[in-house]
């Protein structure tokens, strides 16, 4: 966080905005079942194995960054 926060600055870039694409990112955790709380809950009732999420989550993940990646751009 510091470091893209600083580099925002030199860019001349909104910190807040730099801010809110590291949160919003951080917390897509797609890629595991150990990821995030319930995507541990569905996977043993589920019957998911762990490629599952790997098959569900890069594509997501891929979205997710695209689309902050956009805003971000877009609000600075």
């Amino acid at each position: 966080f510091p470091i893209a926060v600083a580099v925002a600055a030199e860019a001349g870039l909104d910190p807040r905005a730099i801010a809110i694409a590291i949160a919003v990112t951080a917390s897509s955790s797609f890629l595991t079942p150990l990821g995030y709380q319930t995507n541990t809950m569905v996977y043993g009732p589920g019957g998911y194995r762990f490629g599952d999420y790997l098959r569900a989550g890069i594509p997501l993940n891929l979205a997710v960054v695209a689309v902050i990646t956009a805003t971000t751009l877009a609000t600075a």
